[in-house]
């Protein structure tokens, strides 16, 4: 089994399960990846999404290169958008993702993680952009996010020279927000995604659908896109039982509608 899924409560674990090739992402595994990532995409019951690799080398550390050599220009194109697809499902489903970075982030891997709202990383966790080495570039969203979380200057740095980074450069650049040993980055993830998984979720998908908008496009319109967010919510049950709740002095029963 390539992708290994399992919940706990309203957590998804999404596990790359591809040790022998430190969870190497072929163009077989994407498309396993993009059907689970669809499904849970789809499924209500979902508070949070953590994704992680198995073993403890690699998160996942790239795509395939042994396949990648074979292909066209058409089929590297029909790669890079299925890579982009899979990222995408990350950014942008209702229920926030947790990427936990167990080791090797390279390439694709370090694009997935990317494309997760929040990344926690062991201390053997090891980030980079290589595909230079290859005379190739990134494909699946780092020549963008990788700017768009850290900055414009330390992205190039990265993807013109395939430097890697380890955990405590990572932590001070903003690639991760957390850094913590290994057999501790499970349950540092299963605890931030319960918190997140507690809240109500129509107001999670909210937040995070404004959230995304604030690195892209116009501010103006993103300030009016987040009033109109922040008003409609007041339209939902989950609202109205999460102020009445405050002024009753309880914990609300959120019903995510």
């Amino acid at each position: 089994m390539s992708i290994e899924l399992r919940h706990e409560d309203r957590i998804a674990i999404l596990t790359i399960n591809r040790p022998e090739a430190l969870n190497a992402l072929s163009s077989a595994l994407l498309e396993e990846f993009r059907s689970e990532l669809h499904a849970i995409s789809r499924d209500e019951n979902v508070g949070c999404l953590i994704l992680t690799g198995a073993g403890e080398k690699a998160f996942i550390a790239g795509a395939d290169i042994a396949e990648m050599a074979t292909k066209t220009p058409l089929e590297a194109r029909a790669y890079a958008e299925l890579g982009q697809e899979c990222a995408n499902l990350l950014e942008t489903m209702r229920a926030p993702t947790i990427a936990a970075v167990n080791g090797y982030a390279l390439g694709g891997g370090s694009e997935m993680a990317l494309a997760c709202d929040i990344r926690l990383c062991s201390e053997n966790a090891v980030f980079g952009q290589p595909e230079v080495d290859f005379g190739i570039m990134p494909g699946w969203g780092a020549s963008q996010r990788l700017a768009r979380t850290t900055s414009i200057g330390f992205a190039k740095e990265l993807i013109f020279t395939g430097r890697r980074v380890k955990a405590d450069e990572a932590l001070a650049r903003g690639l991760a927000q957390h850094v913590v040993p290994l057999p501790e980055l499970m349950p540092k993830a299963m605890e931030m995604a319960n918190v997140i998984a507690s809240k109500s979720p129509v107001s999670i998908a909210y937040a995070k659908e404004a959230t995304n908008r604030a690195l892209a496009g116009d501010l103006a319109t993103n300030y009016m896109v987040e009033a109109d967010l922040f008003s409609i919510l007041f339209s939902t049950e989950d609202a109205k039982e999460g102020l009445r709740a405050f002024t009753e002095k309880r914990k609300p029963d959120f019903k995510g509608r």
